[in-house]
């Protein structure tokens, strides 16, 4: 795999995740040239029958099919990465299938249930499969995510090692997994976030999208969502501690992080699975790489690429670092995560 290379002064994990939420959220239009997807609308069920709206579409001689979602908030209409990834794996023949998670977009309107960090949302992953199958999307299918996101994807990865018996789907039909700076250990990664000024900065701004998120469901579900627990919930923490947790039936927050965390089973994985992961991810604690190290040794399925840089799902390539990994745009993250899927098809590679 190419290195990744970005510009001196992105070289520095905070500044690349300014670099790329500010910036690059505005230009990425200009950075490819390739046009949109003509995505057809579909409410999918997902475990224990969960509305969850999404979107598909299959080219002409598809070879596979793409499952994606995103982060810890947003919707399908904003969130610009996923819009890139599915522009560039359907141009390389992939069929698309993208969705808004639980609690997020169209999804929280169908339905006042709310976030599982991959508990459930492992399994919505396997329905989506199931379902896409019978809309004409051909296996295999690959499941993809990146930062919150690849943490439900890994949770789909377990839930491949059980098939549900009546879906239709069949040994083969999940291909694998690719995640890019994904979320793996809750507990030490909110400890390292808010322990710093600069961190808790970030921490302060997704905590922001995430109460908008429960106003946005209680205004759906007023009958569902306690106004006054969305008042209290200021934090990453809170928002869990306040709305998530007591649905889930756990006593504490801590534990609930401790459960959904997928890096005590990604040695147990049993489908090809690649991991972008980069040291200088502000959002996570370096504390979590040795052990990501030591899976990865474990598990001959686990295809981990650490990177020095690269912050939270920037990957940024500046015009040299474009040409010695041999791709035509700056996402490089993108374009070896295809690549990836490409050789484990047996397809030929290209940025």
């Amino acid at each position: 795999m190419p290195p990744f290379a970005p510009p001196w002064f992105l070289q520095n994990g905070l500044a690349m995740t300014l670099y790329t939420a500010l910036v690059a959220s505005q230009t990425w239009p200009q950075s490819i040239d390739l046009p949109p997807i003509a995505y057809q609308d579909h409410i999918f069920k997902g475990h224990g029958d969960v509305p969850i709206f999404g979107r598909w579409a299959v080219p002409q001689r598809p070879k596979g099919t793409i499952i994606a979602t995103y982060g810890i908030t947003g919707s399908l209409d904003d969130q610009w990465q996923l819009e890139i990834l599915g522009r560039k794996a359907y141009q390389r023949g992939y069929a698309m299938v993208i969705f808004d998670w639980r609690a997020h977009g169209k999804t929280a309107d169908l339905s006042p249930t709310l976030t599982s960090d991959g508990i459930y949302e492992g399994d919505d992953y396997i329905a989506l499969a199931a379902t896409a199958k019978t809309l004409g999307c051909p296996p295999p299918f690959w499941l993809m995510g990146y930062s919150l996101s690849g943490q439900l994807a890994l949770w789909g990865a377990k839930a491949a090692r059980n098939l549900p018996g009546g879906s239709g789907l069949v040994a083969g039909d999940i291909g694998g997994v690719a995640v890019v700076c994904p979320s793996l250990d809750s507990n030490r990664s909110l400890t390292y976030l808010t322990d710093d000024p600069w961190r808790r900065q970030l921490e302060q701004a997704i905590a922001r999208e995430l109460k908008y998120l429960a106003q946005r469901l209680h205004l759906a579900h007023p009958n569902h969502i306690d106004p006054a627990a969305i008042e209290r919930a200021n934090s990453i923490w809170g928002f869990d501690h306040e709305l998530v947790i007591s649905q889930l039936g756990f006593d504490s927050v801590e534990d609930y992080y401790a459960a959904s965390s997928p890096l005590p089973f990604m040695a147990e994985l049993e489908i090809p699975t690649l991991v972008l992961y980069a040291a200088d991810d502000p959002l996570f604690s370096p504390e979590i790489i040795p052990d990501l190290q030591s899976i990865d040794a474990a598990n001959p399925k686990l295809d981990l690429v650490l990177t020095d840089y690269g912050g939270h799902v920037g990957y940024y390539s500046g015009s040299a670092g474009q040409r010695l990994a041999g791709d035509r745009d700056p996402w490089w993250a993108w374009n070896r995560s295809l690549d990836w899927i490409d050789g484990q098809g047996g397809w030929g590679v290209g940025g």
